[in-house]
């Protein structure tokens, strides 16, 4: 299902549907091991693959890249993947340098928000890293519920590792 990727807005931010320009921007964030700990794809050695990564619609789901109202380059990529009527899945990631300054939280709850009162999502999840610390704070701190742990979920480049399923339902989400 090919939904659209419209403009979205918060306070400080343009989220926007992703361009072959943005690449070069997330290009030191991809390619950085630290960064793509948690991911399920080990850090890109080639910007060629990851600009077909990026760029590739065929996995189903919409991208959107935050940019600053000011203008500047893209800091925050949030994603979106609606797996049944109503039932959408997200992720995100902020680029290096800008963590800690409320960009994911800002740019995710513009998504969460055009999700349920747009789109009409019931329900909204996530998988993530038991030991990613930083993302399941911010999913906790969002209002997601951690509805259990999928053991030896995903064989990944750094092994086997366990996922944390996160949910949130329209009528709990208090934006």
């Amino acid at each position: 299902m090919n939904l659209p990727t419209p403009a979205l807005e918060t306070e400080r931010f343009i989220l926007r549907p992703i361009c072959e320009e943005d690449v070069a921007a997330f290009w030191p964030t991809f390619r950085d091991e630290d960064a793509m700990r948690w991911w399920s794809h080990a850090a890109f050695t080639d910007q060629k693959e990851l600009k077909a990564w990026l760029l590739d619609d065929s996995w189903g789901g919409r991208t959107w890249i935050a940019e600053p109202k000011g203008g500047g380059l893209p800091i925050c990529r949030v994603v979106a993947t609606l797996h049944e009527e109503g039932v959408s899945e997200i992720g995100y990631l902020t680029v290096l340098g800008s963590q800690g300054q409320g960009i994911a939280r800002e740019c995710v709850s513009a998504l969460i928000t055009h999700l349920f009162e747009t789109e009409s999502n019931r329900r909204l999840w996530a998988d993530v890293d038991p030991d990613n610390t930083a993302s399941n704070a911010l999913l906790k701190r969002l209002g997601f519920t951690n509805e259990g742990t999928l053991r030896e979920a995903w064989n990944t480049h750094i092994g086997v590792r366990d996922s944390y399923i996160w949910g949130l339902l329209a009528r709990e989400w208090k934006p």
